[in-house]
């Protein structure tokens, strides 16, 4: 995961684009990102939908890391520290039974 960290860093860095990157804006662009992912899905079923959108819906996933990348920088946060502590608090909401 570090690798795509740093890629994603990069390619904004190089484009000089952290100056645009507060974080209403990036909350609002993985919202943005998220429902062209659903899009793929409206009014098909989730077979039909991968079976004809599969790399739309991977560039939409994509697109979707890309920003919680950014924001999760903008912010100083450790995104799989918090995704890590997430699923412990959810363990603990819903255990196996």
């Amino acid at each position: 995961m570090h690798s795509i960290y740093k890629e994603v860093l990069r390619f904004r860095d190089e484009r000089n684009w952290k100056q645009y990157h507060e974080e209403k804006d990036l909350a609002l662009s993985i919202s943005l990102e998220a429902n062209e992912l659903l899009e793929n899905f409206q009014w098909r079923s989730s077979e039909e939908a991968v079976a004809e959108s599969k790399q739309n819906i991977k560039e939409e996933m994509a697109d979707v890391l890309i920003y919680l990348i950014q924001m999760a920088d903008k912010m100083d946060m450790d995104l799989e520290k918090e995704v890590l502590a997430k699923l412990a608090k959810n363990r603990e909401k819903y255990p196996v039974k």
